[in-house]
């Protein structure tokens, strides 16, 4: 291919990568325009979302970059979800007395990383992709600085995903050496009979650092701090979107770079499903901070994504994506409802402070009941839909103990669930709460709808698009 239609393929990204560097210049000379600044942010993802759905599609940049279904289908999904974080996030701070221009231009700066991760063809684009959504995500993580926990959250996230940027390396440098090509395909040829015992050290390095970025256990210790201590509309964005974006990178890792190595794959990958699936549940069963508790809710339903992963094939792969879409949806309007919730200026973030929303709240409550429903797994709310096309997947592939174990989890998750649905409903209030604020409470209510009872029109038109998405991987 020619230069130039290499960079047709990277449209995406050099919207957001030239869009952030404007926005950082304008910010700068223009300190007050913070507001201005976010909504050039919210249109360059727009824009970056209609280049990815658009084409054009094929390998670039001698197969660094990959345009395909599947690459789009996860770009989107992003870039939206990007998008909401901004109008979110920035009132937020600024009704706090943060009035910082960077907030948007770091969402811009982990979208763009994350675009790089589901276009990844290679190691090395790999690895560039993680790490430049990281570094946004470790700064936006201690954006609120004159807040203590927000800055211990932040340091927490740095150092811990340094060690998993050590990982990385280290397995991207023992498959290349053992290899002897970091570009998936020449990797995919090199284990076509099965891994080498030194690729699959490689592998299985590679494995654990991406099992780091999607908080699968046991490298999940960060989570639960992190969540706590960012700020609430922060934690809606990385609860959501990276998680897609590393699942996605994590399916095209395997299905492209390592096919011929399934069956030594898939061992662990059904282990750090399981583990994640039981320590989610157990876990959170302790805790009175609905932030942490929906850091364990996430260390679950990872552990789901990554059973409908193991399964290793096609349905597998859509079973993931499908999951994940939707969970996004939850996780993203669950913290925008919370984002939205304060009492006397304070922020109601445990058990405690839900007592009596539906009295104070109706139209929040109903939605944040909505969304733990959902995230619970009830029928017929969009998070059943989820677990149903992974357990489907995970029995289609002859991993039904997996499964089993699975939605045992789940029934062991519902306790900490139902107890909030039972504070909000039937407990005393402890006070007035605060007028919502008009952002929030429309992405939290908006996604609502999403969650139920849109969810079956809403799979009408994402079901067909993640079986496109996981053919486009490669596998049967």
């Amino acid at each position: 291919m020619t230069f130039s239609a290499d960079l047709g393929l990277a449209y995406p990204e050099l919207i957001l990568a030239i869009g952030a560097l404007v926005l950082l210049v304008a910010g700068a000379f223009a300190p007050k325009a913070a507001r201005l600044v976010g909504w050039g942010g919210v249109l360059l993802l727009a824009a970056a979302a209609f280049q990815a759905a658009t084409g054009p599609f094929g390998r670039g940049f001698s197969g660094g970059i990959i345009a395909d279904d599947a690459s789009a289908f996860a770009q989107v999904a992003i870039f939206v979800a990007s998008a909401i974080a901004i109008p979110l996030g920035q009132p937020w701070f600024e009704r706090r007395g943060v009035h910082n221009f960077e907030f948007p231009v770091l969402i811009v700066l982990a979208a763009l990383g994350m675009g790089m991760m589901v276009a990844a063809g290679d190691l090395i684009s790999l690895y560039v992709g993680v790490e430049l959504h990281s570094l946004a995500l470790y700064v936006l993580a201690a954006m609120h600085r004159d807040n203590a926990k927000a800055s211990e959250a932040g340091l927490k996230y740095f150092v811990l995903g340094a060690l998993s940027s050590g990982l990385l390396l280290y397995g991207a440098s023992l498959v290349y050496g053992f290899a002897g090509s970091t570009l998936f395909i020449d990797i995919a040829a090199a284990v076509h009979n099965g891994a080498h015992t030194g690729v699959l050290f490689g592998l299985v390095f590679l494995m654990c650092g991406l099992a780091f970025k999607v908080s699968a256990a046991p490298f999940h210790m960060w989570t639960p701090d992190v969540y706590e201590g960012a700020p609430t509309p922060v934690v809606a964005f990385f609860a959501a979107a990276p998680k897609l974006a590393a699942m996605v990178l994590f399916a095209r890792l395997l299905a492209q770079g390592f096919g011929g190595a399934i069956v030594q794959w898939q061992q662990v990958l059904v282990v750090l499903g399981l583990m994640s699936v039981g320590v989610g549940a157990f876990a959170g069963l302790a805790q009175q901070n609905l932030k942490r508790l929906w850091a364990y809710s996430s260390i679950a339903n990872v552990g789901y994504a990554i059973i409908g992963l193991s399964a290793g094939t096609a349905e597998g792969v859509q079973s993931m994506l499908i999951f994940m879409i939707l969970y996004m949806i939850d996780v993203t309007g669950f913290f925008a409802c919370l984002a939205a919730l304060s009492r006397q200026g304070k922020s109601m973030e445990s058990f405690e402070d839900m007592a009596g929303l539906f009295k104070e709240q109706p139209g929040i409550a109903l939605a944040m009941t909505a969304f733990s429903l959902s995230a619970l797994g009830l029928p017929p709310f969009s998070g059943f839909w989820g677990k149903y096309f992974v357990f489907k997947a995970a029995v289609g592939a002859g991993l039904p103990v997996a499964a089993v174990l699975g939605l045992v989890g789940s029934v062991v998750a519902a306790v900490y669930y139902l107890r909030l649905l039972k504070v909000m409903w039937l407990d005393a209030a402890e006070g007035k709460t605060d007028a919502p604020p008009i952002e929030a409470r429309a992405i939290g209510v908006g996604l609502a709808l999403f969650s139920f009872p849109l969810v079956l029109a809403a799979l009408i038109w994402i079901y067909p698009a993640a079986g496109r998405a996981a053919h486009a991987f490669g596998l049967s």
